[in-house]
């Protein structure tokens, strides 16, 4: 009897019988398929025994199809199309050109690293769904340990146990203020000029990181800022900040969205370092060419600044193997 639970085995019977229907002989369908033709019509026979039905008629000239035969043949060569389908699709998925990355942000995809690697990969990889969630490190960190994304993009240098890192870009800060702020009419700013001042900041991040950053700075310098914080995302935030006193930080990256009234100031000397954040178990093949784009577009970003130049998102570049 036929071992049905083998789906090797029983592709083997389906090719056999769509061989030798189509040309009329057991023969004649061995020699296409390269076997023996005592082992087709063995095999031919298995299957008609395990069905309950003869499949063909055999005559001195070859083969016939019964009714049953016929109708048989039409699911086996849809049976065989979709296996083949099936593996035509993972293959287009194992080679990184298909699939789902899923991706944690902090930073701005309005500008920058970020969108210049998102438009390079999608260039050759328009078949791979990206999939963004935005959130800080202590979301971002335990879903790239479990697997629930693929790659956090984050500030500094995270703890993330069992992880590994790599430093890809820096973005500059920036003071965002009311442009009739009184710091608003100087073209750079330093520590010293934000003593006194008063800053707005999200509750949901970045807002807990700049709080954070301007603690620490400020401090230095022997006054603690005063900072208040709103349930609002960065849209709101920067409406608080153009229509009232308040300031509040934010990356380069940010500063491509412009808002009526809203001015931005470069902090000096004061650079965001931002890291790649993933589990070397990830076997997932796109993200795994997303990651080489990274670290590849990452050193021409480096050179790039090394000779005084800036990158655009007009260059384009090949995704490399894995």
């Amino acid at each position: 009897m036929a071992n049905t639970d083998d789906p090797g085995f029983e592709l083997r019977h389906l090719r056999y019988v769509v061989a030798t229907a189509e040309l009329g002989g057991i023969r004649r369908a061995a020699r296409r398929l390269g076997v023996d033709p005592g082992a087709v019509s063995r095999r031919i026979q298995d299957l008609e025994n395990e069905i309950g039905a003869a499949l063909f008629i055999r005559g001195q000239g070859g083969v016939t199809l019964t009714f049953a035969g016929e109708r048989f043949l039409q699911q086996a060569r849809k049976a065989l199309s979709l296996a083949s389908h099936a593996v035509q699709d993972a293959g287009v998925i194992g080679q990184g050109q298909a699939g789902v990355i899923r991706i944690g942000v902090i930073s701005s995809l309005a500008s920058g690293f970020l969108p210049e690697l998102v438009e390079s990969y999608k260039a050759h990889h328009a078949a791979v769904r990206l999939e963004y969630v935005e959130a800080g490190p202590e979301e971002h960190v335990p879903a790239v340990q479990q697997h629930r994304l693929d790659v956090a993009f984050l500030t500094g240098q995270p703890i993330a146990e069992g992880c590994d890192l790599a430093h890809l870009w820096n973005e500059r800060v920036f003071v965002a203020m009311s442009d009739r702020h009184e710091l608003a009419g100087k073209q750079d700013l330093a520590w010293s000029d934000l003593q006194g001042q008063r800053f707005v900041v999200s509750e949901v991040q970045p807002g807990p990181e700049i709080a954070d950053y301007l603690v620490k700075h400020l401090s230095a310098l022997g006054r603690s800022p005063t900072i208040d914080h709103q349930a609002v995302y960065r849209d709101n935030l920067m409406q608080i900040v153009a229509g009232g006193h308040h300031l509040t930080l934010t990356s380069e990256a940010t500063i491509a969205t412009q808002f009526s009234g809203l001015v931005y100031r470069p902090l000096a000397g004061e650079v965001l370092p931002f890291c790649a954040v993933w589990s070397p178990k990830n076997d997932n093949p796109a993200f795994r060419r997303l990651l080489s784009l990274a670290k590849m577009l990452s050193k021409k970003c480096g050179a790039c600044l090394a000779n005084g130049k800036t990158t655009h998102s007009g260059e384009l570049l090949q995704s490399p193997d894995p």
